[in-house]
């Protein structure tokens, strides 16, 4: 459905760019349900999204032409509909209008800047260690102090000489400084003395980042505000930034929970494929034949690339270590079981023209993006003639009173709050209008002196109003924001009604998806399966024993516990001798099942991809349909596709759609 949603979307980007360049004198191609598309408008969209060559493709055309019109008449439909006034959708658009406007509302000049310090911050890792005492935001002066008066008290001791691990664990209000006792479900963890690690940027508060990359290696910093409190930090190593990696794995999995003796199997198989790499095996003959990664596995392990962080930390300290192409890891423990890990090529972190895009995404959602904020604020004062008398505020102190403090303060209803406190453009904001803003936006529990909360409240009631201004302007400020807004507008009402048509109708309609079915059926057919077990073997001596349990056992009459068995016996010295697979098999579900004749009882060995196979086969099962449970994916997707045909037919009944075919000819 997300896939449908996106070929939406560029379709929709499509139909705004036919609106806005039209021209007058141009002849119409075609008009759908009333709206007139003229030739100019249509060739220029055309060849933006779909000629890569100066010569027209007649089939690609006709077909793009096809789909707009389809496009058209289900916007159409949805707005005789009453979709567009409907509550959900009003909201939902409002979503989507508040994360297209955030560009509009940031100073490029002050982004841009952050995105170039971020980038060159990339470059490095640091590792530093630090010292917190904690601090609220909104803390009374006197508590500001004191944590100003500690962390200075403790700066000095270092400064003197003192141990910084020492002193952290003393007095650092990190709890991660000191030794933490074992827990209910948690184990005994050791304290880091302060010790951070290596991070980079974008991976700490703003102002604790730029404190730490400020620093020279050894040097203590004066102590730095963050929303946690006051920070020592101490630098102690920088490297270079690991960059990109691809590695290669193989992994045993284990479970949440284990049993000891699940635990010691796991650990001894992982041990084992890594001693036969040790001894020169191959890394992905052994990731295909024993990795139970199965999205990896059938590809010698190779797992996408990653940057530091992107795994768990296990994996990616391991991966560090890795320094050339070919190097692997002794098994590596994780949530997710052991690793071997291989290095297969690394890359340096990515050019500023490849990075700054998902820098400048990143800084969005980070508190540096303030700063930005900031600066689009002076501008919006100074582009709207912003006055204010920041005196009236003080009107407001006697008036707040206890119940603030608990979040439930309300303001006056009567009361002479009347005189202006400011002007954005015409609009003029009073002390009454400040009142129903702290109403609006108090925070219970919060503490602090009266005047300091008021007048941060004041600060915030300035920026709030000076963006919406602002916001309320952009439609008519910018011309490519109200298009961009069409866009969305069509494409959620698009969507919508497609769900309703066609999407959620194929799920809950089940009679009219039994009734497709059986007009179809024979179109979804299973081929002729075997219910068999499939022994890989890891040589021929196992395969000798599987064959002799194999006739032992095959006689029984219940035949379906017999892997159990033969795994228990073949596997007691090692869990790489056999690996079983049970089911109902196609030849194509196996690559040994197109060397055996299909035939009841038991099959082989034979030789394949450097393992003995045996198959037992309990029965055949010959082509028949699928049940509609069996394929109940592939049917419904099909069915949708009938739906929406069936859809465009009633569409083009009811809203008239003129081709002019003289005109196309002559785009042909």
């Amino acid at each position: 459905m997300k896939k449908i949603f996106a070929l939406t979307v560029a379709i929709l980007m499509i139909a705004v760019t036919f609106r806005i360049s039209a021209q007058e004198g141009d002849p119409v191609l075609l008009t759908v349900a009333g709206d007139n598309i003229t030739k100019t408008e249509f060739l220029a969209v055309y060849n933006k999204n779909n000629v890569k060559t100066d010569v027209i493709d007649i089939k690609s055309l006709e077909d793009y032409l096809k789909l707009y019109i389809n496009f058209r008449l289900k916007v159409k439909e949805a707005e005789e509909l009453g979709l567009d006034t409907l509550k959900s959708f009003i909201t939902e658009l409002a979503g989507y209008r508040k994360q297209l406007a955030q560009p509009y509302l940031t100073d490029k000049e002050v982004t841009e800047n952050l995105i170039k310090e971020a980038y060159e911050r990339m470059k490095t890792d640091i590792r530093a260690s630090h010292i917190l005492i904690k601090v609220g935001e909104d803390a009374l002066p006197k508590d500001t102090l004191s944590a100003w008066n500690k962390i200075m008290t403790i700066r000095k001791r270092i400064a003197g000489g003192e141990d910084f691990k020492k002193v952290a664990m003393e007095t650092s209000e990190d709890p991660s400084a000191r030794d933490r006792a074992e827990g209910e479900n948690r184990p005994a963890i050791k304290g880091n003395g302060g010790d951070l690690g290596y991070f980079s940027v974008l991976q700490m508060y703003y102002p604790f980042e730029t404190g730490a990359y400020n620093l020279k290696k050894d040097e203590l910093s004066n102590p730095i505000r963050t929303p946690l409190g006051y920070h020592i930090i101490k630098h102690t190593d920088t490297r270079s930034a690991l960059g990109q990696v691809q590695v290669a794995h193989i992994m045993i999995k284990v479970k949440p929970v284990m049993t000891e003796e699940e635990e010691t199997a796991a650990k001894a198989k992982a041990n084992e494929i890594y001693s036969k790499l040790v001894a020169g095996e191959d890394f992905v003959e052994l990731a295909k034949q024993y990795s139970e990664d199965r999205g990896t596995s059938n590809k010698g392990g190779i797992l996408p690339w990653f940057g530091t962080g992107r795994m768990v930390p296990e994996f990616d300290s391991a991966t560090y270590l890795l320094k050339t192409n070919g190097d692997f890891s002794k098994p590596v423990r994780t949530l997710y079981g052991y690793h071997i890990i291989k290095l297969m090529d690394k890359k340096p972190i990515p050019t500023w023209d490849d990075a700054k895009s998902e820098l400048k995404v990143r800084i969005q959602k980070d508190g540096r993006s303030r700063l930005s904020k900031l600066a689009v604020i002076s501008r919006i004062k100074k582009d709207y003639k912003f006055k204010e008398s920041r005196k009236t505020i003080a009107a407001l102190y006697p008036l707040i009173d206890s119940s603030f403090f608990a979040g439930k303060w309300e303001a006056p209803k009567v009361n002479n709050l009347t005189k202006k406190m400011f002007n954005i453009g015409k609009n003029i904001y009073t002390q009454n209008d400040f009142a129903k803003f702290i109403e609006s936006h108090q925070t219970p529990n919060v503490i602090g002196s009266i005047e300091v909360l008021v007048n941060k409240q004041y600060d915030a009631f300035v920026e709030d109003e000076c963006v919406k201004y602002e916001n309320e302007r952009l439609e008519d400020k910018y011309p490519e924001f109200k298009a961009l807004m069409k866009e969305y507008r069509d494409g959620i009402l698009l969507f919508e009604l497609t769900d309703q048509k066609v999407w959620s109708k194929a799920v809950k309609d089940t009679s009219g998806l039994k009734a497709f079915y059986d007009q179809n059926k024979l179109k979804y057919m299973w081929g002729k399966r075997a219910d068999a077990d499939i022994y890989v073997c890891k040589d021929a001596a196992a395969a000798e024993k599987v064959a002799v349990l194999l006739k032992e056992l095959a006689p029984a009459s219940d035949t379906l516990n017999i892997p159990k068995a033969i795994q228990s016996k073949i596997n007691m010295d090692s869990q790489l001798n056999v690996k079983i697979e049970t089911g109902l098999f196609q030849v194509e579900d196996h690559p040994a099942l197109s060397k055996f004749a299909w035939q009841e009882g038991v099959s082989g060995p034979i030789s394949a991809d450097n393992s003995a196979v045996l198959v037992f086969i309990r029965g055949i099962e010959l082509p028949r349909p699928k049940t509609l449970e069996e394929a109940k994916g592939i049917i419904t997707a099909d069915y949708q596709t009938n739906l929406e045909n069936a859809w465009i037919v009633a569409l083009k009944q009811k809203y008239p759609v003129k081709v002019n075919e003289q005109v196309l000819k002559d785009i042909k």
